[in-house]
């Protein structure tokens, strides 16, 4: 039997649904080796390059690049031997029965099956369910038995067990509402009964200047009211300029824009963090002049470009060291606790917000902190985050002062327990000692909080810490 493999959309990270093939680096029916970049794949924030784990040949393309989003586990290509011919190709494709991409590895394709199809009188044979997951055995059974991916799912037993509701429920399909579309006006009626006929827009008009539509003779097809009709009888404004026509309302239709798949994962996502996390929020400022003025000079001497937010990355990691029960992440019923603070920072990129991560900022110094905060950026701006760049996190920043905004809140990101939101530095009037009075510059901090995992003690005494390190910058550089 020839050796033919299938090439299937791959699965990385538990909750990726979908993804879209971006760009084929082969073109069909050509060769390639072990480890030769095969194509890329784009997922909700990320592009991910995906390498050929065998020598082959790119024997048929069933999904072009820039197609629609493909589901996990969809048949993207077939791979084969040379030599292999199209009848053993077709007869692949035909039996092939896409396998549970819920287990594949991070950063790699769907593990290669072999498409056996069954004979038309076979009845279908369940599928083992490959899963560490918690599930009763009816709910195995049937999610076996249907072939459902139970990662998705949201498990409603004890301590997130999957139970045989959660899997009914996830297999019935989605409710399409009946639109019986927009219901029809009644129509203005003469004494006697008769109709009157006049466009929408004069409907509207008359109503607006309180005119009857029955007293008017409509001057357009078939007697029809239009609104020139209308607007003949609508007296000019007394202190109108001559010559200017008089102000008239027109329809103020919406352009509709569906959200994109990025948009849309981002919207799932934050309606979910703010309905089921608990958010409790905290404002201080921080005095930033001894920060600025040592920032210039270490800089200078540092040969770096190290910017106020890089400062602040430090800072948080330092803080969250001494306050490991900020430095959580909250799973379900239980809290991970960290050695280390992994720091998502907020990053604008042509896909959209992301929020790339400097790993154990804890354990570097400035210098490293401007530099991985550098690429980071870079690599978002490009589109070139992969799923390590963005996997995790433990605490996250994000800075919007460099828009002049003030202060603001922000939403947790799951499955972290607290957000750092920055405002714009302003000068601010204080008393001097002496009580002259005089100006500094302060900064606006609102810590975000998941009141599941943090207390309030515990979440203000993280943020007084903080402050303290920013008002002594000094203490950075230990």
């Amino acid at each position: 039997m020839p050796d033919i493999r299938p090439f299937c959309m791959p699965k990385w990270g538990i909750e990726m649904t979908e993804g879209t093939l971006a760009e084929w680096k082969l073109a069909e029916g050509a060769s390639f080796s072990r480890g030769q970049l095969l194509c890329l794949i784009e997922t909700a924030k990320i592009t991910n390059e995906v390498e050929a784990e065998w020598d082959g040949v790119l024997a048929r393309v069933l999904v072009p690049a820039g197609g629609d989003a493909q589901p996990v586990g969809a048949l993207l290509a077939v791979l084969a031997q040379p030599g292999t011919s199209d009848a053993d190709i077709d007869a692949f494709i035909a039996g092939f029965r896409p396998a549970d991409a819920s287990v594949a590895a991070r950063g790699g394709s769907a593990p290669a099956q072999e498409a056996t199809p069954a004979p038309a009188s076979a009845p279908p044979v369940p599928k083992p369910l490959l899963t560490n997951r918690a599930i009763s055995p009816e709910a195995r059974k049937l999610a076996e038995a249907s072939g459902l991916d139970i990662e998705p799912i949201t498990g409603s037993g004890r301590d997130g067990r999957i139970t045989l509701q959660d899997v009914q429920q996830a297999l019935r399909p989605a409710a399409t509402p009946a639109l019986a579309g927009a219901l029809p006006a009644p129509p203005d009626e003469l004494a006697d009964g008769a109709k009157v006929f006049a466009s929408p827009l004069a409907r509207r008009l008359a109503a607006r200047h309180g005119i009857a539509l029955a007293g008017i003779t409509g001057t357009g097809p078939r007697g029809r009211i239009s609104k020139a009709d209308v607007l003949a009888l609508v007296p000019s404004p007394a202190a109108a300029p001559a010559g200017t026509a008089p102000f008239v309302a027109v329809p103020n239709l919406p352009t509709v824009v569906p959200f994109d798949r990025v948009r849309r994962v981002v919207a799932q996502r934050l309606t979910q963090a703010k309905q089921d996390i608990p958010h409790f929020y905290l404002c201080t400022s921080a005095r930033l002049d001894e920060l600025l003025a040592l920032r210039q000079t270490a800089n200078l001497v540092l040969g770096i470009k190290a910017s106020i937010n890089d400062y602040l990355v430090r800072a948080a990691a330092l803080a969250l060291a001494q306050h490991g029960d900020v430095n959580v992440q909250v799973h379900g019923d239980s809290v991970h606790r960290f050695a280390h603070a992994d720091i998502a920072i907020a990053v604008a990129s042509p896909k959209g917000l992301v929020t790339p991560i400097v790993r154990q900022a804890d354990r570097l110094g400035m210098p490293g902190i401007a530099a991985a905060t550098r690429a980071l950026i870079d690599k978002a701006q490009a589109g070139k985050l992969g799923y390590d760049d963005m996997d995790g996190g433990t605490f996250s920043i994000s800075n919007l002062g460099m828009f002049g905004v003030e202060e603001f809140a922000a939403i947790i990101n799951p499955p972290q327990a607290a957000i750092l939101a920055v405002g714009a530095a302003a000068r601010t009037p204080c008393e001097l000692p002496g009580g002259a009075v005089g100006f500094e510059t302060r900064l606006a901090l609102t810590l975000s909080v998941d009141h599941r995992a943090v207390d309030g003690a515990a979440a203000a005494a993280f943020l007084a810490t903080l402050k303290g390190l920013l008002e002594a910058p000094e203490s950075l550089f230990a």
